[in-house]
């Protein structure tokens, strides 16, 4: 297994999942847009992810919610950079939240070792430029750019059969577009996109199964921190999902999730501390 496989993995079967800690440095993200835009908040930030348990530090400098804007390579890369010599500065292991192969380059160039491509490789120089770097890309299932969402989980709901069958078969189309643009198969690392061109239905039947596409992926990734699928249960702001969040990684730890990418570290780290030391007894006495 590749070296940085065995690192998720190693901290995944300690903790139930390994954790990739959002650090946003945009002014327009849907939950925490403009809290750390500047260079002390965003430099605090990294750390405090850090000091909350997280494995990963992902760090974006362009908003992937419904309608945002395409930010320019140079902006994104003027609003990352803080976040990032922070990171690698403390020895994190860091991934770069874009679909833009400049700003992928400039952030592996100085230290990143993921690249998240919310795009499903809809640029394939991404690919290239992670082949390059010999960098793990994390591919998240979608069907276009954010721009085409109406709405948060805003999707028609008859534009998937079965949902987790069709995510799976266009996810492995672009895994093998990468791996054919030299990215090796176990660094091309599975997101079935939550909120990603899809609706809370959607959603919640991809978080249900997600047993279905753990096989598929050398490491299952799953973001559902604050997303609006959770509302669809509980009508609630970002603000108020917490609740949700936690629950809904739980769900993925124990359907084969090895990634969580999350906002709130420190509470989904002592959710699954907690769940995790609940089986120990049971565990012990099968092992008896």
């Amino acid at each position: 297994m590749a070296e940085l496989c065995a690192r998720i993995e190693s901290v995944a079967t300690l903790q139930g999942a390994a954790i990739m800690g959002v650090v946003n440095t945009t002014p327009d993200s849907f939950f925490d847009g403009g809290r750390y835009a500047d260079r002390v908040s965003a430099e605090a930030r990294v750390d405090a992810v850090l000091d909350a348990g997280a494995a990963v530090v992902d760090i974006g400098g362009e908003s992937s919610r419904p309608g945002a804007p395409l930010v320019p390579p140079l902006e994104q890369i003027a609003r990352i950079a803080p976040a990032l010599a922070r990171a690698v500065l403390r020895g994190a292991l860091v991934s770069i939240d874009t679909t833009s192969p400049e700003v992928a380059h400039f952030a592996l160039e100085r230290g990143a070792r993921i690249v998240n491509d919310v795009s499903c490789l809809g640029n394939e120089e991404l690919g290239r430029v992670a082949a390059r770097f010999d960098a793990a890309l994390v591919l998240t299932h979608a069907r276009g750019p954010m721009s085409r969402m109406s709405g948060f989980s805003e999707w028609p709901d008859a534009d998937y059969g079965d949902v987790v069958v069709d995510v799976r078969r266009e996810w492995e189309a672009a895994r093998d577009r990468a791996v054919a643009l030299g990215v090796r198969p176990e660094h091309v690392w599975m997101d079935p996109g939550l909120g990603f061109s899809k609706n809370a239905r959607h959603s919640l039947e991809l978080l249900g199964r997600l047993d279905e596409l753990a096989p598929v992926s050398p490491v299952l990734v799953v973001g559902p921190g604050r997303k609006s699928f959770i509302s669809a249960v509980d009508p609630s702001s970002p603000a108020e999902r917490l609740g949700g969040t936690v629950a809904a990684c739980l769900i993925a730890a124990e359907r084969g999730a090895r990634l969580l990418r999350v906002h709130d570290v420190r509470e989904v780290r002592q959710a699954l501390a907690v769940s995790r030391a609940s089986r120990r007894p049971r565990e012990a006495a099968h092992a008896g």
